[in-house]
């Protein structure tokens, strides 16, 4: 496979999963009385992904103590994981107002700066968080995502690297720095950091995904498709892993294992227009030349929106007999 293909599946691969995989820090320190008591059962629930009563929890935290610092940042990073990243900002902020030397509320204030595209921002709160604290392994990761965001892959390496001098354990930072490596074309590195994700995190499906589209691209289609295969053990939901291992099926010529796999993509997502195209082409490929499910599935793709290449259109237009 091409270089231009191989880092297009990865760009992809990239933008889904982007600033998702961090996880906010979470302050859990003493105070006083009871908005001690509700800051940490507040705290509690954020760990378990109860967002709603997460928050209102800290809201009875600050409500008792309105000085209480980790109670506004950690009610920040549960709006942050719902998505509600001006919140997000609004409580860290108000963190930073009563402890200006608080590493993990810029750091936790980088995330949410990142999630809303504003990687500048992010940035320049990783940096203070790294004033405030030089061996945050955490903030430099954060940077490093920053800094990819903005093309500047070799200062995301540098940063990446930097964090796993800090932790060697960092299973994401491998993962975050192979993923450069793959976009700069340096694919030995990046199975190199890949591997290293895994030995550290054997449930790391994003790494065994991104391993699979590595050998995919080197055209060890064995090696990608126990990849895929082992990252959808993990995560049976991951809609472009089916997809992904879909094309590996379909490059060996195994069309029926490739139509289910698209199949299976299309049950998790029946709008993933692309997995209408792939599987339309696969249809067409078939010895059996299944042409009326190949139209069906390209005009479906066509209807999400998916320009399906005109050489393929005429392709399977004089084949069919058909129009459309």
């Amino acid at each position: 496979m091409k270089k231009p293909i191989i880092v297009s599946v990865i760009m992809a691969l990239i933008m889904l999963l982007a600033w998702d995989s961090f996880a906010p820090a979470q302050q859990k320190q003493v105070e006083s009385g009871d908005a001690e008591f509700y800051n940490n059962r507040g705290a509690d629930y954020l760990e378990k992904g109860q967002y709603d009563q997460a928050i209102s929890d800290f809201d009875k935290a600050i409500d008792i103590n309105p000085k209480y610092v980790e109670a506004y940042s950690n009610r920040g990073s549960a709006y942050m994981n719902k998505g509600q990243y001006d919140q997000a900002i609004y409580d860290h902020t108000k963190a930073l107002e009563i402890n200006p030397k608080f590493a993990g509320a810029y750091y936790n204030r980088g995330l949410a700066y990142g999630n809303k595209g504003q990687h500048d921002q992010a940035i320049s709160d990783f940096n203070k968080a790294l004033e405030i604290n030089p061996r945050h392994a955490e903030a430099y990761n954060g940077r490093g995502m920053a800094y990819a965001k903005k093309r500047g892959y070799d200062q995301a390496i540098s940063d990446y690297t930097k964090a796993l001098e800090i932790n060697p354990k960092y299973a994401k930072a491998y993962y975050d720095r192979g993923s450069e490596y793959a976009m700069k074309g340096k694919y030995d590195e990046a199975i190199f950091d890949f591997n290293k994700a895994i030995e550290v995190n054997p449930k790391y499906a994003e790494a065994y995904g991104f391993r699979g589209i590595i050998y995919m691209g080197k055209g060890q289609y064995d090696q990608a498709i126990s990849d895929y295969t082992k990252a959808l053990e993990i995560n049976p939901k991951d809609v472009m892993t089916y997809s992904n291992r879909g094309r590996t099926y379909m490059a060996k010529g195994q069309y029926d294992q490739a139509i289910s796999d698209y199949t299976k993509a299309l049950e998790i997502n029946p709008n993933l227009a692309l997995a209408y195209y792939n599987r339309g082409r696969t249809y067409y490929f078939k010895k059996d030349k299944e042409y009326d499910k190949s139209w069906n599935d390209i005009k479906k793709a066509q209807d999400l929106g998916y320009k399906v290449p005109p050489e393929f259109l005429d392709d399977l237009r004089k084949a069919s007999g058909r129009q459309n």
